[in-house]
């Protein structure tokens, strides 16, 4: 298999005689380690500068609404500029003299994940300045056939939602960036390099030829990108996700849980595909820092069956069942994420439906239900994007 930034020639064609800026992070390289600032360079690309996104170019930055700033480049000696910081999309300096944006980040398959909003955010300004804009097209590392959970619903739009997508939308960047141009008017005049040899049922690790590489601090592993799509939902909760240990995601929990009494909950017991192996960590950053939780790793045994939002939705709502009344479980209030007014848990599961329907005593299913509205509608919108 090859991604886009491994197809030298279409690249160069593309590119020829352009002014370049390049949106990557230090983990944006090939299957021989070789970074796309490299890659652009020694195919004698004119790059004119970097533009990192979350988390930073050198993905030094931890946690959400950690901004970084601008910089020189130590080696290329360019402008390195970031969109999480002052802004979250390309100003005017930024794309001073530059005819070209090249977007090369990997995604990881759920809506949650910025990276996908800052090449929107990044494709509505070249729209408006005239300026090229070309995807080197990755795998969505959880395959791109799963669909879980519904969409964003209107009026709960975000940094973590900006469009309605699915909690996991089973796309590549490039059959993303076609819709997002299309479906929702950004128009830019958008070229996408292609994979050569992806199969849309493949998981990552089905390919030998590319490590995983963290694409942002707390997705360290493959299987913290398993699990992420149903997980990020825990942000929104004062349950912790796992950051500050070394399995972010994969790893849950808080001082207040009990093992056994999570696990002869009706929700868990309901699960296939994974099991909950308990243990006790104590955070070195975020959520309960220095603080011993009793949680669970969540290990998928069959992917097949293992559906990563209905697990999540499964353990938020076993929690929130055996501890609201005793007033230890709660949701996370404002800000998240540059919302300062609604609940980050409305915004991530995309209305505030599913936590009212918690208040409401629904049950699991029900509960579950409220979470897929427009599923169906988005799964027939994306069929024409679909590149593979």
């Amino acid at each position: 298999m090859k991604f886009g930034n491994e197809r030298h020639e279409l690249i160069k064609k593309t590119l020829k005689g352009k002014n370049v800026s390049v949106i990557c992070n230090i983990s944006s390289t090939d299957g021989k380690f070789n970074h796309i600032a490299d890659i652009l360079l020694n195919l004698g690309t004119r790059l004119k500068s970097i533009m990192g996104p979350q988390h930073g170019f050198v993905i030094d930055k931890q946690d959400n609404m950690i901004e970084s700033g601008n910089s020189i480049h130590p080696v290329y000696n360019i402008p390195v500029y970031s969109l999480y910081g002052k802004t979250r999309e390309p100003d005017a300096e930024m794309l001073s003299g530059v005819d070209t944006v090249v977007f090369d980040l990997q995604d990881v398959g759920a809506r949650y994940y910025t990276y996908i909003y800052t090449m929107a955010n990044s494709m509505k300004i070249c729209a408006k300045n005239n300026i090229d804009f070309v995807v080197l097209d990755r795998p969505n590392p959880v395959n791109g056939l799963n669909i879980e959970g519904g969409t964003v619903q209107k009026g709960f739009e975000s940094f973590v939602g900006q469009y309605p997508l699915p909690n996991r939308h089973g796309m590549t960047v490039g059959e993303l960036a076609q819709m997002f141009n299309a479906e929702f008017g950004i128009n830019c005049n958008l070229e996408i390099i292609k994979l050569e040899g992806w199969d849309r049922k493949n998981y990552w690790d089905a390919d030998p030829e590319h490590e995983w590489i963290m694409p942002s601090p707390n997705i360290p592993t493959f299987n913290s990108a398993l699990v992420y799509p149903g997980q990020c939902p825990l942000e929104g909760t004062n349950i912790s996700e796992g950051r500050g240990t070394t399995r972010p995601f994969e790893i849950f929990g808080a001082p207040y849980i009990k093992h056994g009494d999570f696990l002869k909950h009706e929700a868990i017991k309901t699960l296939l595909g994974a099991v909950f192996r308990p243990l006790f960590f104590e955070p070195t950053f975020n959520k309960f820092a220095g603080i011993q939780c009793a949680g669970f790793q969540v290990h998928v045994t069959n992917r097949a069956e293992f559906n990563s939002l209905k697990t999540s939705l499964a353990i938020i709502y076993a929690i929130n069942d055996l501890y609201s009344g005793t007033g230890d479980f709660q949701f996370k209030s404002p800000p998240y994420e540059y919302e300062y007014q609604k609940m980050p848990v409305d915004i991530l599961l995309g209305s505030d439906k599913p936590r009212l329907a918690l208040g409401d005593k629904a049950g699991f299913e029900e509960f579950c239900s409220v979470v897929d509205t427009g599923r169906d509608i988005f799964t027939e919108q994306r069929k024409k994007y679909l590149l593979y």
